[in-house]
């Protein structure tokens, strides 16, 4: 390595970013890249150590691949975009990002602010058009923490800073603003080499809620677990299926976009918890942001709900008003073993833990017959969603018999319940804040950071021309990243008509059989767009031929190492 006495400032943001363990730069440049490019050409011939920048054609998907790449690895990541305009791009996946809890080191420069007389000034008109009094604002809401770089010499402290920040509890992205002539200037090597200074507030619950939450399940007769976000860990995983176990307490999977439990153990009662709430006396929520619907649930007057999670009253959520007569503090991971150790110590009615079990357990198996029964019925042309589902599943468990590990990136696409899953990273959905997009460049996030795990990314056909696919498809090719792309394709906004119908279930809109604002008709020929990265494509329009479809993707993606389009023929909502 060539001893530095300075480096361009654009090329020691990389080299300090190594030492705080982020692989991967997910960028799209710019006109206020010219600093950085010169910063890491001059770092690499000085032989530091650098993460791999990964160019992205569009800053939605670049976020995304971040977003996908922590859900696999929990190492955060960072993304780089250009001034405003890309960092406007990116917001909906750094909402998507603030939503999911997921830490990442969010950049974008900022147009210089010279005009003239100072290296790095403007030097084209859009130097002019791209400035804003405030252009933080544009993410303030969804980030931890937010800065603009005034001086070269802070590259390493508010890095250290930055990081530190993103992955306290609860975790989260991190925002900071590079102007061109600070990229410019000469940065000392002090400190870039070395990890952050500042070690993450990682919270833990109190003790004295902890206990009374251990009671108060510990003699609950009719206890719920409501799940959305996951067990934290593996371990965390594990975990709470001794916890389900042990105590006999049911666990529904409302609108998870993790697995907590696997689909098939006997406490895993299915993803609607209204029946179990409706007796429920004592009701524990692991980080849910909505863990049930207010107008459907009528709560017991004497229930006790219990928050737990890394924000259990999601203070960050203007209006958020379950009830929350307990909250844990902290992990997920960390509040199931604490409450693990409490309920541990209190003496358990076992003729009761029984007798619960039963009841549970035969309401679990008649909910996973009912569920394959009913994907069974849409073997179809078109098929439905459930069908596609529970083929997925059957050739994912065949693949682990196998020793291939999957996971499912779904965005609109396969349904929880029939993809019959097991395992604590099997499967991720789409982010509560709706950001549409995210579901294909999150899978090739993932893939990047698992090359041998079999992905598979899931999705309507409105949220495949979201994710701005010529874009992914490219760094899928660039990158040999064999992942496996279903677009199960209804040609309509299937959750806008959905809501309508929700909201009106005796309207004039159920009854009809266009309804307005929700066609994606003609369908485009989705099969073409992945074609021109020479991915392999198969358009599926009969039920029959869908497993045997999807033998030969994963043949493809193992062995050709390219990437896979199923363009899947789904069924639309039919008319009343």
């Amino acid at each position: 390595m060539t001893e530095l006495k300075s480096i361009t400032a654009g090329g020691a943001i990389f080299g300090k970013l190594k030492a705080l363990g982020v692989d991967y730069v997910f960028t799209n440049s710019g006109t206020d890249f010219p600093p950085i490019i010169e910063g890491l050409v001059e770092a690499r011939r000085a032989g530091i150590d650098l993460p791999t920048p990964v160019t992205v054609p569009h800053e939605h998907a670049a976020v995304s691949m971040a977003h996908g790449y922590w859900q696999m690895t929990g190492r955060m990541q960072a993304v780089l975009l250009h001034t405003n305009v890309g960092l406007s791009n990116g917001a909906t996946a750094a909402i998507n990002a603030w939503c999911d809890q997921v830490p990442m080191i969010l950049m974008s420069g900022r147009t210089p602010v010279t005009e003239h007389s100072r290296f790095g000034a403007r030097t084209v008109p859009i130097g002019w058009g791209q400035e804003m009094f405030d252009q933080e604002a544009l993410i303030r809401e969804v980030t931890k923490w937010n800065y603009e770089l005034r001086f070269a010499d802070q590259i390493s402290d508010l890095m250290d800073r930055a990081w530190a920040i993103a992955n306290s509890t609860p975790k989260g992205p991190v925002y900071l603003s590079l102007p061109r002539e600070v990229l410019c200037d000469p940065c000392p090597p002090s400190g870039l080499s070395d990890p952050s200074k500042m070690a993450p507030v990682v919270t833990a619950p109190d003790q004295t809620a902890l206990q009374s939450a251990a009671k108060a399940l510990v003699e609950a007769k009719h206890p719920i677990i409501i799940a959305q976000r996951g067990a934290g860990d593996a371990a965390g995983f594990a975990a709470l299926q001794e916890l389900c176990d042990t105590y006999a307490l049911p666990l529904s999977h409302y609108w998870s976009n993790q697995l907590a439990l696997p689909l098939s153990h006997p406490m895993q009662v299915g993803p609607d918890p209204a029946p179990w709430l409706e007796k429920a006396d004592v009701v524990l929520v692991l980080n849910a942001l909505a863990p049930w619907c207010p107008d459907a649930v009528t709560l017991r007057d004497d229930v006790k709900v219990i928050q737990a999670g890394p924000d259990p009253l999601f203070s960050r959520t203007p209006v958020r008003n379950f009830p929350a007569g307990l909250t844990l503090s902290g992990p997920v991971e960390t509040v199931i073993a604490n409450l693990a150790a409490q309920m541990k110590k209190l003496t358990v009615n076992p003729e009761g833990v029984e007798e619960r079990r039963t009841q549970v357990s035969l309401a679990s198996d008649a909910k996973r017959a009912q569920i394959k029964a009913h994907a069974e019925t849409g073997c179809a042309s078109p098929m439905s969603k459930d069908w596609v589902a529970l083929c997925l599943g059957q050739v994912i468990q065949d693949q682990a018999k196998l020793g291939r590990n999957s996971t499912v990136f779904h965005e609109l696409g396969c349904p929880l319940p029939a993809l019959n899953l097991d395992q604590p990273d099997s499967y991720f959905q789409e982010p509560h804040s709706g950001g549409l997009g995210w579901g294909l460049p999150a899978a090739i996030g993932a893939q990047m950071a698992d090359p041998e795990r079999l992905i598979f990314a899931t999705m309507g056909d409105g949220s495949y021309m979201f994710a701005n696919p010529t874009a992914c498809h490219l760094v899928a090719e660039a990158h040999e990243l064999p992942v496996i792309i279903l677009v199960l394709n209804n040609e309509e906004w299937g959750a806008v008509r959905h809501s309508v119908e929700g909201l009106y279930p005796k309207g004039a809109a159920r009854a009809s059989n266009e309804v307005p604002l929700t066609s994606l008709r003609p369908s485009p020929d989705f099969t073409q767009t992945a074609s021109a990265s020479r991915a392999y494509t198969e358009t599926v329009t009969q039920g029959t031929d869908l497993p045997a479809a999807l033998q030969r993707a994963i043949q493809v993606a193992t062995t050709e190492r390219r990437q896979v389009l199923l363009n899947i023929a789904i069924a639309q909502i039919a008319p009343h």
